[in-house]
């Protein structure tokens, strides 16, 4: 039983410190999806927190019955610039609010104390899935709204997702850090450079250069939004470079805006791929697009016999 007077970030994070695999949760916003809730053009999932709140809680609560130790609130699509394009960006407040609100109730309501919920920020902050961003407003100030809006609703940790550029993840890392919380970083590979380093999906960044602006600002390093066998890869050249916790999220499909187009892996089949990646040096484990609730059960199931 984790010690009342550590908070469930900090925990978790000692955990991990210790060496310790911890359980993550799947896919949020395409399981929304995947649940007949309509996705919107520019916020993509965000207004299912204030639209479709059941549906959301019950995403949680089966990630978490699945095994999942930190389940991400619905906030990934929540930031000032995705809402502003989509004309509500005065909710900002409301709706990350109510993302954390959810996924808090569905850690009473499975009556497992311990599991931690983080709040997520991603480019989102800054543009619409189609609209680009507010230019007359820094990054900074984009990513600090949304990250204190997070802070105040009690998020336990902060997951920084699907940083892709220098541009993006600096400013993410700088706002995330004032709030004091927990912060994961969480980086899209596309690929492998010349070198054979991997890069990152946006412009060809060298990842190497995202783990140097973590280095002091993050408390772990994420592979996420990543195809899966491009992550499997990717693990043991980042662990050579990252040497606080590290873990992996990977994503099974594809884009096609604004829903997710979802490719056919069997739960075995994804837990037979990602859980040997404990080996490789990832501690937190579980899945990101197209990657449901079943896929999570059997992932735990894999790594608990592996123990």
């Amino acid at each position: 039983m984790r010690d009342r007077l550590v908070s469930r970030g900090e925990d978790i994070h000692r955990r991990l410190e210790a060496g310790a695999v911890v359980v993550l949760d799947g896919g949020v916003g395409t399981e929304i999806q995947a649940r007949g809730v309509p996705m919107d053009g520019e916020a993509w999932s965000a207004l299912a927190n204030i639209t479709h709140a059941d549906i959301v809680r019950a995403v949680h609560e089966d990630y978490i019955r699945a095994g999942a130790e930190v389940v991400i609130a619905n906030t990934f699509p929540a930031g000032a610039g995705a809402l502003a394009a989509a004309g509500i960006e005065e909710r900002l407040v409301e709706i990350n609010g109510a993302a954390v609100a959810l996924a808090q109730e569905a850690r009473e309501r499975t009556r497992e104390p311990d599991v931690a919920v983080a709040g997520s920020l991603s480019e989102l902050a800054l543009s619409g899935l189609i609209t680009g961003g507010d230019d007359s407003r820094s990054a900074v100030d984009a990513f600090r709204v949304q990250a204190q809006a997070l802070a105040a609703a009690g998020v336990d940790l902060l997951v920084l997702e699907m940083m892709r550029s220098e541009a993006v993840a600096d400013p993410a890392l700088r706002a995330a850090a004032e709030t004091g919380l927990p912060v994961w970083l969480g980086v899209s590979i596309g690929g492998f450079g010349q070198t054979g380093a991997p890069v990152t999906l946006a412009d060809g960044t060298d990842v190497g250069r995202l783990l140097a602006l973590a280095q002091g600002r993050a408390d772990a390093v994420m592979i996420m939004h990543t195809d899966i066998d491009v992550a499997r890869q990717a693990l043991p050249i980042l662990r050579r470079s990252w040497t606080a916790p590290l873990g992996a999220y990977p994503h099974v499909g594809e884009w096609t805006s604004p829903n997710w187009v979802f490719s056919e892996i069997s739960p075995q089949a994804f837990a037979e791929k990602v859980a040997p990646w404990a080996v490789d040096g990832a501690q937190a484990l579980g899945g990101c697009c197209g990657i449901g609730p079943a896929h999570i059960a059997a992932l735990r199931d894999a790594l608990v016999a592996a123990r």
